[in-house]
């Protein structure tokens, strides 16, 4: 017998912890400036729009939910269908 996973519930956790991930990221970047520096950049070249600024962060935020949860949507999916 195998198990399932329910792969809306997974891809909306999994995009809900990234978006949250790019949250702390960007406040630790802002208190510490400087810090992590090199992969706010690095997220700034994926995430269209997203910067250390209230309204960037937000899109960014959007942009990793959206990111994470198609992403967790196809691994969920797949793995349903090997696990059988």
């Amino acid at each position: 017998m195998t198990q399932q996973l329910n792969t809306k519930a997974f891809s909306l956790a999994l995009g809900l912890m990234w978006s949250i991930g790019i949250l702390f990221i960007s406040i630790i970047a802002l208190i510490f400036e400087g810090y992590l520096q090199n992969i706010v950049e690095f997220l700034s070249s994926i995430y269209l729009s997203y910067s250390l600024s209230f309204f960037g962060i937000i899109i960014g935020m959007i942009w990793a939910f959206i990111d994470a949860a198609i992403g967790g949507f196809v691994f969920a999916w797949l793995y349903n269908k090997l696990a059988k």
